[in-house]
């Protein structure tokens, strides 16, 4: 019987980050967000990244964009004090800036704000500049995209969507992991509680 001249080596695993939620964020990789809550979902992002890492973030949002991140809202989730800004003129150095940040392999997270759905060639070149940082000396980078609408940005390795689910006098959030290669679709209530957030998981309706 001949034998096979190729097989196929497992996958190594990566190193990931961990929200709460149970959201896990592979390293090395970029990530979308969407809803009306992403920036928040972000901000976890931020937070579990300085935590793991002790590295800084950067956050990349158009100049011409009318609402800017409150510090004073970001100190509940992460440390705005390592979280650096930059604020392109033209659409496209939205992406450009995080390409290079991620090549670079000295941040722990970037954030590109993105005004429509990008295109799969430019989240491609993300991917690969993330997997190039990983070889660095740095920590291992994470990109994440903040889309707009329903999401869809295509060649992202997750797709997760938050929104507002408050109560009275409680501030609450609904998170779903829409998209995953390795994880099936999830959702979770996530709300302040003693000693931070309370994770509910919730059934998935799509």
């Amino acid at each position: 019987m001949t034998q096979a001249l190729l097989s196929r080596a497992p996958e190594r695993p990566r190193p990931a980050l961990t929200l709460p939620g149970g959201a896990r964020l592979d390293q090395g990789r970029v990530h979308e967000a969407c809803g009306p809550a992403r920036h928040v979902f972000a901000a976890l992002a931020a937070g579990a990244a300085q935590e793991a890492t002790g590295g800084e973030v950067l956050w990349i949002a158009p100049d011409w964009a009318g609402d800017r991140l409150n510090p004073e809202g970001l100190c509940r989730f992460a440390d705005p004090g390592r979280v650096l800004f930059a604020t392109p003129r033209r659409e496209e150095d939205i992406l450009w800036c995080a390409e290079e940040a991620l090549r670079a392999g000295c941040l722990a997270l970037v954030v590109a704000e993105c005004v429509a759905l990008p295109a799969l060639t430019p989240v491609r070149r993300l991917q690969l500049a993330a997997e190039a940082g990983l070889g660095t000396e740095g920590p291992a980078p994470l990109g994440l995209l903040l889309t707009p609408g329903a999401g869809g940005a295509r060649g992202a390795e997750t797709r997760w969507r938050m929104a507002p689910a408050h109560a009275p006098g409680t501030e609450g959030w609904t998170l779903e992991r829409r998209r995953a290669r390795r994880a099936p679709p999830a959702r979770w209530h996530l709300a302040w509680a003693q000693g931070g957030l309370r994770t509910d998981p919730m059934p998935f309706a799509d």
